[in-house]
């Protein structure tokens, strides 16, 4: 467990443990909840599909492709919850590989057109 209050930021940094220095990571979704086992009945986005959907969150850049970095503001949810837990999805992509996920950033769902 990491100890936080209210207001504080929490920093994470994620790790790609391989000797293959052509690899990448990239964040593409981090979601909080109070529910180990349920991220999407009552969760949190920080970020979704690349895009961020919370204002204090921060990338920080690495020079080493191994690492992705970033921090958030511990917030509201804390004061409702006795423990919040964080589920983030990473990608692995071939570095400077420009046509995968890990260099596309944001994406957000196409609308559908209806029909009469």
């Amino acid at each position: 467990p990491y100890y936080i209050d209210l207001n504080e930021n929490v920093y994470v940094q994620a790790s790609l443990h391989n000797s293959d220095q052509n690899l990448t990571i990239f964040v593409d979704t981090c979601v909080a909840s109070p529910d180990p086992r349920d991220f999407n009945s009552l969760a949190y986005d920080i970020i979704r599909n690349g895009c961020v959907r919370d204002s204090s969150y921060t990338t920080y850049h690495s020079p080493y492709g191994h690492f992705a970095r970033f921090k958030f503001n511990a917030f509201e949810f804390i004061s409702r919850h006795a423990l919040v837990y964080l589920q983030c999805e990473l990608v692995v992509c071939r570095l400077g590989d420009y046509s995968s996920r890990c260099y596309r950033g944001c994406i957000s769902r196409s609308k559908r057109e209806t029909s009469s």
